[in-house]
């Protein structure tokens, strides 16, 4: 009876030994994913990190990527340096918050160099992009998912319509060649991610802001504006907010996990795109709803903030990023 214990017991103990390298093998791969913007509230960008951990979860490869939201993890500049280092598995990053560390990223969200989403499709895969991913793969970091929004302006005091609505407001501008821009216009400049524009129109830190039609809504800016500038046919302000990846997690990855992530990255691509141009109409909508004044550009009104621009934010790019000329020109020579 005791010899079959023995038995029993080392049978047991043999199998649980070739049982556990297994249970490494299968073991899921924890990743994180983090962005700036309040998860679960219908925010393109949240969205579309969240169909890349489901999709790539139930693809049954391994992975589990674990989304934080609302700068839960890092803040929203530090998600840059986080990913280039591998500390960072994820995230949903305004490529031109890194635009301190790579001047050619401002060229990203530059004044009226991109006019609506389908030239923003055409850009994905122009050599323009392909110098600005460059720039980026030899940082370390990489592209999941091309992501283009289009914006506006708004304001607490007036219609931002001309360059000289602008003046005298203490104004939030996403990007520096923005803020050279309404600088140049006349106004007071704040730099601040979108997160904290809400608190500060709330406290008088601000007058106006121009942000992404998404970030206007998912922060509930309608609360503190009397009128909204939507992006309309002649949107002044389109920024790349790309998916990136860290390249040393995803060299981690195996190559079969590698294309079920690509995949679902692919999917929220083609999603964004449809989607972007639903928020900018969604935009719309929710602050007119709300009693806030909605007005567009003209052509006309446009082409002034251009001629500001290019002598403001055109020029000092030009003049003072290395190369910065022939990258401003291959972005202009893309129809």
């Amino acid at each position: 009876m005791r010899k079959l214990m023995f038995s029993t017991l080392a049978a047991a103990l043999g199998a649980l030994c070739l049982a556990a390298p297994t249970a490494a093998v299968a073991a899921d791969v924890q990743m994180r994913a983090s962005h700036q913007w309040p998860g679960g509230k219908g925010d393109i960008r949240d969205e579309m990190v969240q169909l890349i951990a489901r999709d790539t979860k139930n693809a049954g490869v391994g992975i589990d990527i674990k989304v934080y939201p609302g700068k839960s993890l890092f803040k929203p500049k530090e998600q840059w340096t986080a990913m280039t280092r591998g500390n960072l598995d994820i995230s949903a990053f305004p490529l031109a918050y890194a635009g301190g560390k790579h001047p050619e990223f401002n060229l990203t969200l530059m004044p009226g160099l991109v006019k609506n989403h389908d030239h923003a499709k055409r850009l994905n895969n122009s050599e323009f992009m392909n110098r600005i991913k460059k720039i980026m793969n030899d940082a370390g970091v990489m592209v999941l998912a091309d992501t283009w929004l289009a914006g506006g302006f708004a304001s607490k005091e007036a219609c931002i319509l001309e360059p000289k609505d602008v003046k005298g407001q203490q104004f939030r501008a996403a990007g520096k060649a923005f803020e050279q821009m309404l600088a140049a216009a006349g106004a007071s400049i704040a730099s601040m991610p979108s997160s904290e524009i809400y608190t500060a129109l709330q406290t008088g830190v601000l007058n106006a802001a121009n942000t992404s039609s998404a970030s206007f809504v998912s922060y509930r800016l309608y609360e503190q504006v009397k009128c909204l500038t939507a992006p309309g046919d002649h949107a002044l302000w389109v920024m790349y907010e790309p998916i990136l990846m860290s390249i040393k997690s995803f060299n981690k990855l195996n190559s079969t996990q590698q294309d079920a992530l690509m995949k679902a990255a692919k999917k929220a691509e083609e999603y964004a795109f449809v989607e972007a141009k639903k928020t900018d109409d969604r935009l719309v909508d929710v602050y007119k709803k709300a009693g806030v004044k909605v007005v567009t550009m003209t052509a006309e009104q446009a082409k002034m903030w251009r001629d500001i621009a290019n002598t403001s934010s055109y020029k000092a790019f030009a003049d003072k990023v290395k190369g910065g000329r022939e990258l401003l020109d291959l972005a202009l020579s893309v129809d």
